[in-house]
């Protein structure tokens, strides 16, 4: 049985918060396309993913995210989510994420922020 998009999405998150870099990059596709809001390219790649998040990673000892809401609709995952202890900000990461699953893995992200 194939994993249900939101498990993908839950897994990643719980990969995040316990900033495991190699379970993080794991959930992605290898040619994952990372999104700003209008559709400008932010990186692609698992190696992009794990540079970028292996940075932030190491630079935020205190990083978690929690789910403020969630809409689900076929392979697409749309997340409101709260990022706190960002590289040391006092103030919490107000995002949406548009996630696309494909065979088990998030191969395009949407970052709304």
């Amino acid at each position: 049985m194939a994993a249900r998009p939101e498990d993908v999405i839950d897994r990643q998150l719980d990969a995040y918060n316990r900033r495991d870099i190699d379970a993080f990059v794991a959930c992605y596709a290898p040619a994952t396309a990372v999104e700003d809001a209008v559709g400008g390219l932010l990186m692609q790649g698992r190696d992009a993913l794990r540079n970028a998040y292996g940075e932030l990673f190491r630079e935020s000892p205190e990083l978690h995210v929690e789910i403020a809401k969630r809409i689900q609709v076929g392979d697409y995952v749309i997340d409101e989510e709260l990022v706190t202890g960002r590289r040391g900000a006092t103030e919490a990461l107000h995002a949406a994420v548009v996630y696309h699953v494909a065979d088990g893995l998030i191969d395009h992200i949407r970052l709304i922020r």
